[in-house]
């Protein structure tokens, strides 16, 4: 049985004990879900790779290093959709915006449906299978992949319920719950991603692949795509740091990446602060144990690495950096760079007021992430094509 212990440790003891299984054991029983506790045929590293306590490129090595390209395609590839999706929303931002503003239109208005939704998120459609997902969701934070798409479609197609609080109640819960790779997941299965294509499940499907545990009866038999507007055309990459600024500088460690003292660079750091990320107080208890536990191991190793301190902001916004700052005596802050969501929104609306300050804010992108998001301009499958000469050029063995 997998247990997410909140820290770097706990993560790269988990990759350590699976990688045997990265390669021909994974592709072989990947799709099988046998329900919680009895998933050890997967690696459930996904919570520690959300958060970069263990990196995707570690993962990825790791996997290529015991079994080589061809037996570790699988598993690579499913790493690598995770870099995909990450890629695909930096450059198209307003995907985000418009999901987050949905989802606040429809939890405030309080719509009619809203007694529907909560059968659904509490798991009591009558929808066998459904049902067991919604509450293992809720009481462990997580599931497999497999059950994640069959949620999300009988969730649109069957109960016809928006998809975007779907979504939302995704996002809440799991523990590896990502901007990125959760609403555009939800996008795909509705049929708003790839225009035309969406995902159906079936009973015979998920009897399948649940070995016999679940034959849901009553299953929608067509998938009509969700009306919306169509996915806006790839804009250029952000420009990330540069060229390592002068003078000291407060470093922000954020639930983005937990593992600041590899990312973060040369830069002469002066004092460390943390800071949570927004809406934590909205998400399930085990996820938000799973962020807090994460934060302060993070905290933990950073005053191994810098010898000082770690104080944790109230909130993540201008005027309490600016105060950290001063504090410290630094010229700006420095962090690990925040992909799209809530964190990266709390970052662009601190930035102005540090520099009205006379500070910067500098976010410095991994490698991995430099390297390989400006290859999601288009579909996975260009994606991942361009994806191993990328790897190569970051040393990996592929």
């Amino acid at each position: 049985m997998t247990v997410w212990e909140p820290g770097r440790a706990a993560g790269l003891a988990r990759m350590e004990a699976f990688t045997p299984q990265m390669g021909r054991a994974y592709s072989a029983k990947r799709n099988i879900d046998l329900g919680p506790g009895r998933n050890d045929h997967v690696s459930g590293l996904s919570p520690w790779v959300r958060r970069r306590l263990v990196s995707e490129e570690t993962v990825v090595r790791a996997a290529l290093e015991a079994h080589g390209p061809r037996a570790a395609e699988k598993f690579v590839q499913e790493v690598l959709w995770r870099t995909y999706w990450k890629g695909w929303l930096e450059m198209r931002p307003e995907v985000w915006t418009a999901y987050a503003a949905e989802v606040a239109e429809r939890r405030g208005r309080g719509e009619a449906g809203r007694e529907a939704v909560l059968a659904a998120e509490q798991g009591r459609t009558g929808i066998e299978g459904f049902d067991d997902w919604a509450r293992e969701l809720v009481q462990t934070g997580w599931l497999h992949n497999h059950a994640r798409m069959w949620f999300a479609s009988i969730w649109v197609f069957t109960l016809k319920l928006p998809w975007a609080l779907g979504a939302d109640f995704f996002l809440r819960h799991l523990l590896d719950g990502d901007p990125a790779s959760n609403t555009l997941s939800w996008r795909w299965v509705a049929g708003l991603q790839t225009p035309g294509k969406t995902y159906l499940a079936t009973a015979e499907n998920i009897a399948r692949f649940t070995e016999g545990r679940f034959r849901p009866g009553g299953l929608a038999s067509e998938a009509f795509a969700v009306e919306g507007e169509p996915a806006p055309a790839a804009r250029p990459l952000p420009v990330a740091a540069g060229a390592t600024p002068d003078g000291p500088h407060l470093l922000l460690i954020t639930t983005e990446d937990l593992t600041p003292e590899d990312s973060v660079g040369p830069w002469e750091i002066c004092g460390v602060v943390s800071a949570m990320e927004p809406g934590t107080d909205q998400r399930g208890e085990l996820a938000r144990r799973f962020l807090e536990g994460g934060l302060v191991d993070a905290e933990r190793r950073a005053v191994g690495r810098y010898g000082q301190a770690v104080s944790r902001l109230g909130r993540l916004d201008g005027p309490a950096l600016v105060e950290a700052v001063r504090a410290a005596g630094a010229t700006g802050v420095v962090t690990a760079y925040a992909p799209v969501g809530p964190t990266a929104s709390a970052l662009a609306g601190a930035r102005p007021v540090l520099q009205a300050a006379g500070l910067d804010l500098v976010s410095v992108r991994r490698p991995w992430d430099e390297t390989l998001w400006p290859l999601a301009s288009r579909g996975f499958f260009p994606f991942r094509e361009k994806a191993e000469p990328a790897l190569r050029a970051l040393g990996l063995p592929v």
